[in-house]
């Protein structure tokens, strides 16, 4: 029987030349534990990709997305569609709220192209997702080309 692939709609944060990406809980029964990723999620019944990205990054850390929201893409394989788009983050750190994940924190772009970066949380520098950091890379070519 062939499954329906599952859909979900993150988030490309940016600040200055930083983005905003969360440390996955480091719980072994989670998809990528322990790993940095873009806030997101899956969509409800009936939901929009645009709907669920400014849901789930609400839910996640308070932020209300601002008008400027746009679709970066859409990378899809045979289990999941990710409806990936793209916002600049327009307040502080201090005013977000993590609700969920074990870390948040702006991640530059020699971190990026190294596939790491530090948590002050874990204490110690963890890999961002291989996909997510691929994306990252693909917006920042196209960002600043």
């Amino acid at each position: 029987m062939n499954q329906q692939p599952t859909e979900v709609a993150i988030a490309i944060l940016q600040q200055d030349d930083k983005f905003l990406m969360q440390l996955r809980d480091n719980i072994p029964n989670i998809a990528n534990p322990g790993i940095w990723g873009f806030f997101g999620g899956h969509l409800e019944p009936g939901e929009t990709p645009e709907q669920a990205v400014k849901r789930e990054v609400l839910e996640e850390v308070g932020y209300v997305l601002p008008p400027t929201l746009r679709q970066f893409g859409i990378y899809a394989d045979e289990k999941v569609i990710r409806y990936v788009f793209y916002a600049p983050l327009e307040v502080s750190m201090e005013e977000l709220v993590l609700h969920e994940g074990w870390d948040m924190g702006l991640i530059s772009i020699p971190e990026i192209q190294q596939g790491k970066a530090f948590s002050r949380v874990a204490g110690e520098e963890r890999p961002l997702g291989v996909l997510h950091r691929q994306i990252l890379l693909e917006f920042i070519s196209n960002w600043y080309d």
